[in-house]
């Protein structure tokens, strides 16, 4: 009988344990090595050649040299770009290079071809930025490759590596809703029906019934997957389907509550992508930038917000301002701009927005009911999250329900938690690839998607 030896092992292939055996010394200038990776680009000059190789991460220098190798001249330009390959090589110690060595190659094995020329140079950092978005999207499964285009993925990754870990340190729990469902939570026209054995159902505009559920099951609760909105914008920061991070916790006090979590939470991810995702911050930021230190959190009511917008705009663009309910993307723009600029803030809570344009389940203001406990949040002055108390009371909830009109019948499952007993309780929803975009900087998030979709796309 055989069984597995499962151990974890270490892989000397992998160049990370190279860096790591040369900066202590364990490996040294004349080693031998042998690692693993593709072909990222070839610069051939005359008698050598320099070879990047990319990993899982990085991208790493090897030189080839015309007599030095076991492979010669002729075998040698039968390589290319995107190929797979395994190294056999000897560490040269060089003060020019970022690593302090590169690898001259005594031999190259092939391990996977390409049968097809590249539609875009992957490996070309500046062809890659004039590409127009659509090309870049159409040719995604290639595109993705590219380190910096990876790099915006990775930091995805460390958005939401952030969320659940700090979220598991303050006791939450996460769980898993359904994406396909019999009703909106939130009610409106976007949503994408689909054919459920003969029945109409709809895929999920949002999480809000279930996580409020859970607040009755976990107290505190977190979900992270796909959001889907039919909305037929086409806007730099719109798109079909996107990640939700979203939050719901019981037994609050105000909030408030809700607002001192997301800030401690801004902290933590800030603090995670700079220890751990400096590189791929550096790509965007620049070298040796990374993101700001967060130290204070501001907050303003809505209409304190856009008296101060309408001050710096006197005349016509002012008072459209103080008419309209919500903010029109330039008015957060100017805000976020206001708040870096007088407090050194890229942060800012706004509080109190319109009754009218919160939905049904927000708790209103008891000193002013035309406002509601509720806030978002701007990033550099981007909307990136959505949150507020939400009405437990179960007769408080129907009495709002029917005073915007709706069938209370077609709540049943919603209003259950509320009849049988439900804490205080609120939560926020945040968007993981407008944090992303907004982060570093890009200038459409459909680009903070691995594969996006929006009114025109269904693939790759």
């Amino acid at each position: 009988m055989d069984f597995l030896d499962f151990e974890r092992k270490t892989d000397t292939t992998d160049i990370a344990y190279v860096i790591d055996g040369f900066q202590k010394g364990t490996i040294k200038d004349g080693d031998k090595v042998t690692l693993k990776g593709t072909i990222h680009r070839i610069k051939e000059m005359s008698g050598f050649a320099f070879v990047n190789i990319r990993t899982s991460r990085m991208v790493f220098q090897c030189v080839w040299e015309d007599g030095k190798s076991n492979i010669d001249s002729e075998k040698f330009k039968d390589f290319s770009c995107e190929e797979c390959v395994i190294i056999d090589g000897t560490i040269i110690a060089e003060e020019r290079s970022r690593l302090g060595f590169d690898v001259r190659i005594d031999d190259m094995k092939r391990i996977s071809g390409r049968a097809a020329v590249l539609p875009i140079e992957v490996s070309n950092d500046r062809k890659i930025d004039k590409l127009n978005l659509n090309t870049l999207l159409d040719n995604r499964v290639i595109a993705l490759r590219n380190p910096k285009i990876r790099a915006i993925m990775r930091v995805c990754d460390g958005v939401m590596y952030s969320f659940r870990e700090f979220l598991r340190q303050e006791g939450f729990t996460e769980f898993v809703p359904p994406k396909m469902v019999e009703s909106g939570a939130e009610g409106g026209a976007d949503m994408f029906e689909v054919d459920y054995f003969g029945r109409k159902a709809y895929l999920n505009q949002s999480p809000q019934m279930y996580k409020q559920i859970m607040v009755g099951v976990f107290q505190k609760a977190y979900t992270v997957g796909p959001v889907f909105r039919a909305e037929k914008f086409s806007t730099n920061r719109h798109i079909n389907e996107f990640q939700g991070l979203d939050l719901e916790m019981g037994f609050i006090n105000s909030f408030e509550d809700l607002m001192d979590l997301e800030a401690r939470m801004f902290v933590f991810m800030f603090r995670t992508l700079n220890e751990q995702y400096s590189a791929e911050l550096e790509m965007f930021l620049g070298r040796g930038n990374r993101l700001p230190e967060l130290k204070k959190f501001p907050k303003i009511r809505f209409m304190d917000a856009k008296k101060l917008f309408a001050d710096a705009h006197p005349g016509e663009v002012g008072i459209k301002a103080l008419n309209e309910p919500d903010f029109a993307p330039e008015e957060e723009k100017w805000l976020g701009e206001y708040f870096l600029k007088e407090y050194n803030c890229p942060i800012v809570f706004v509080t109190h927005y319109p009754s009218i344009k919160r939905p049904f389940y927000a708790m209103d203001d008891p000193e002013d009911k035309n406002f509601t406990l509720s806030y978002d949040m701007l990033l550099n002055g981007l909307e990136v999250t959505t949150g507020g108390q939400r009405i437990h009371d179960y007769e408080m909830q129907v009495a709002k329900m029917k005073s915007r009109g709706m069938n209370v019948d077609d709540f049943e499952d919603y209003l259950t938690m509320h009849k049988y007993g439900m804490p205080p309780h609120g939560g926020m929803g945040l968007g993981l690839e407008r944090i992303v975009q907004n982060l570093l900087g890009l200038d459409n998030i459909k680009k903070a998607t691995a594969f996006p979709r929006d009114r025109d796309r269904l693939r790759p």
